[in-house]
């Protein structure tokens, strides 16, 4: 394998090397997305319930300004009845006693109903406030071990780019500019092995003479079907 060839295998390895903390990387990076997401969810949670124990509460407040309406109404009531003097007014404020006091009555049912509504709103905001920060701990947590984690593939990432950037130094220019331009779109494949007279890139099947060519490695040969460096590995 000439020089030149054999730079560009070593390269295409350190690229694959560097890519292969991406999958890493981004995994780490999802766990503290998915966490952050759960916390704004229980955030919203919580928002939501605040909201409607506010508008629960505000109804009480009005069932209650009722509640003294109807019970001043009841006390005129009985005061009217006691200066009645026929049958008639007696019976009509009986009746109107009667529909006072079942309003009465239905209020007071109705603010009991919404209290416990509040009751158990206010309960799932404590049970939504403990997950939310239950979830701030374990993303703290989480954090802390993600950094270390990157911390170490930032050193590992270092050590590679260190050794690439040393044989690039040493390399042809137009071979890297080469190198580069079929990288673009072949990614971590960009040189490929030949195995069984195919291409390892694209797998199809190269002739005898490129592969004639691609055994001697006097020169750089590139895939006629798809456009890869291509080498002969070692046996």
């Amino acid at each position: 394998m000439n020089k030149y060839l054999s730079q560009l295998v070593e390269l295409c390895e350190f690229d694959k090397q560097l890519d292969g903390f991406k999958p890493k990387i981004e995994a780490a990076q999802e766990k503290l997305s998915k966490k952050s997401g759960e916390i704004s969810g229980a955030k919203e949670q919580i928002e939501t319930l605040n909201a409607e124990i506010a508008e629960l509460k505000s109804q009480i407040l009005q069932a209650n300004a009722q509640l003294s309406a109807f019970s001043s109404k009841l006390k005129s009531t009985g005061k009217k009845s006691g200066a009645a003097k026929t049958e008639k007014e007696i019976k009509a404020l009986s009746v109107e006693e009667d529909i006072a006091k079942e309003q009465l009555e239905a209020t007071n049912e109705e603010i009991e109903r919404l209290e416990k509504i509040v009751a158990s709103k206010e309960a799932l905001v404590k049970e939504q406030s403990e997950k939310q920060e239950a979830f701030e701990a374990e993303l703290k947590s989480l954090q802390e071990q993600v950094s270390a984690e990157m911390g170490e593939v930032e050193v590992a990432r270092g050590a590679i780019y260190a050794k690439r950037d040393k044989l690039m130094q040493a390399m042809n220019p137009k071979t890297v500019s080469f190198y580069e331009k079929i990288r673009k779109w072949a990614g971590n494949t960009a040189v490929s092995p030949v195995r069984k007279q195919a291409c390892y890139g694209c797998f199809m099947r190269i002739s005898d003479k490129t592969y004639s060519a691609v055994i001697k490695s006097d020169d750089i040969v590139t895939c006629p079907y798809c456009g890869r460096i291509l080498y002969k590995e070692a046996e």
